[in-house]
């Protein structure tokens, strides 16, 4: 039965529907799973196994009845360590919050539910939700299924893993820096960083923060595009707040064919280099949409500065990332502000000085970051979708220096800082540009390749179909062979 582990959800839901298995035994066959493979990969933190029993059990006797709970029925599946799930722990890795069983379900987990589905556990991360690596003192490190010895990115690690790993079908993880893209790229599997703000955030914090971070993301993973486009549909749309008054209603993919589409390739960059083997697969995929008609520019960019656009995503990022530090820490950090030199443009001055901003300089970046949209905007009415790489290098050797500013990369063969690897993440993060990561199947070092699609704000859709119509001749997506047993 291990075969079907790596079926797609809408394959299991058809075949729960038309009781060729039941959601107990495809519950079953991801624990046995998690049992027999997990106590190398760290993937699945925990897990809430008789809940989940009960769930499919209710969920087979409806199917019996003739019922249908919605599109997940009886799906069996994992999520985040960061969404709070009634009666589980959420830690955000860190160590504080090791016993935060919660009470309640993140917005999103009550949607996926009400779709029918069974949330059974919860996945690794980093601490703080703030490494492009996922390990941290409760839980450990989680390492990739396609080598052990190397990351499977972060801060949703875990989740990617897992669903290379046969060990769920779809899952949620969360991105601000890449924390999606990333371990989709690292593991081989579909992600999806939505358009800022149309899938709600509540309760995905784990000091229970109502305001929706700046930048900050939830968005599924997946074996294939379609699932993609199936979770996006279930999760996304107004919280209780707005629902009264606005609902979601994003755009369908106008393009049925390869051919209807426009591209743009953007494979490199000098400030934060790219291996070639990624450039490469960059390539092919443009070839093979050359080749199915679509209209192909690699000369084509948005008319901004590229090192404004980074430079404006560093500071917003870290204003973010720093909102909710404990008042002794910002102020230490403030302190150590006023000591730098005017001239001190070093990473760790720029980080001192981005975790501290005041709310004018926050405005400023801000400001900034509006007319980026606005020449993004300018540049989607010319091209349907952008190519370019999720980051400048595959899964890395494990590296926990607590110094990330000693922390190397290794591209074509030379050193590059590890902060290279934020970069192309906030290409579209500080623009709030929806991406799909298409994987691309594996390297010369059988390690996975994934390529990001870029699309306009609210054209998900249109992501999401352009990476559907390449892996239907590509087909991405390769079980790592130690668990496609």
């Amino acid at each position: 039965m291990d075969e079907i582990a790596f079926a797609d959800a809408r394959t299991l839901v058809k075949q729960i529907q038309d009781k060729e298995i039941s959601a107990r035994e495809l519950l079953d066959l991801f624990l046995s799973r998690i049992e027999k493979f997990d106590a190398d990969l760290n993937a699945v933190v925990c897990k809430r196994v008789e809940y989940a029993r009960d769930l499919a059990k209710r969920a087979d006797e409806a199917v019996s009845k003739g019922e249908n709970w919605g599109p997940l029925h009886g799906l069996p599946m994992t999520v985040k360590d960061s969404y709070n799930v009634e009666g589980l722990p959420t830690t955000f890795g860190i160590p504080q919050f090791k016993g935060n069983v919660v009470t309640s379900n993140a917005v999103a987990i009550e949607r996926l539910e009400s779709a029918g589905a069974i949330v059974f556990g919860k996945t690794n991360i980093p601490f703080n939700l703030a490494d492009i690596q996922s390990f941290n003192e409760i839980y450990g490190t989680t390492n990739n299924p396609y080598d052990l010895e190397r990351t499977p990115g972060g801060s949703s690690g875990g989740s990617a893993a897992a669903v290379a790993a046969g060990f769920s079908p779809v899952e949620m993880g969360s991105d601000i820096g890449g924390s999606i893209r990333a371990p989709a790229h690292f593991c081989g599997v579909f992600g999806l960083k939505p358009t800022w703000n149309i899938l709600p955030l509540r309760g995905h914090s784990v000091l229970g923060s109502l305001t929706p971070r700046d930048i900050s993301v939830i968005g599924p993973f997946a074996r294939n595009a379609q699932d993609l486009e199936l979770m996006l549909e279930i999760v996304a749309g107004a919280d209780d707040l707005q629902f009264p008054g606005w609902n979601l209603s994003l755009p369908k993919a106008d393009q049925k064919e390869l051919r209807d589409f426009r591209v743009a390739v953007w494979s490199d960059e000098s400030i934060a280099p790219v291996d070639s083997e990624i450039i490469d697969r960059i390539g092919l995929v443009a070839k093979i949409a050359s080749s199915g008609g679509a209209k192909v520019d690699f000369e084509a960019r948005p008319s901004f500065s590229v090192k404004e656009s980074h430079e404006t995503y560093e500071k917003l990022l870290h204003a973010a990332m720093s909102a909710q530090v404990p008042e002794e820490e910002f102020v230490a950090r403030w302190e150590k502000r006023q000591n730098l030199d005017s001239d001190d443009f070093s990473d760790l001055a720029r980080l001192t000085r981005n975790t501290t901003l005041l709310h004018r300089e926050w405005f400023t970046a801000n400001e900034r970051r509006t007319k980026l949209r606005w020449e993004w905007h300018e540049f989607f009415k010319e091209y349907d979708v952008v190519l370019a790489p999720v980051a400048s290098v595959c899964a890395f050797p494990h590296d926990q220096n607590p110094k990330i500013s000693e922390r190397l990369l290794k591209v074509n063969g030379e050193k590059r800082p590890y902060n290279d690897l934020f970069f192309w993440a906030g290409l579209s993060c500080v623009s709030y540009l929806p991406s799909t990561v298409l994987p691309t199947g594996l390297g010369n070092d059988g390690l996975p390749i994934g390529i990001q699609v870029i699309g306009a704000e609210m054209q998900d859709l249109k992501t999401i179909r352009f990476a559907q119509l390449i892996d239907e001749q590509l087909n991405g997506f390769v079980p790592p062979e130690k668990y496609a047993v």
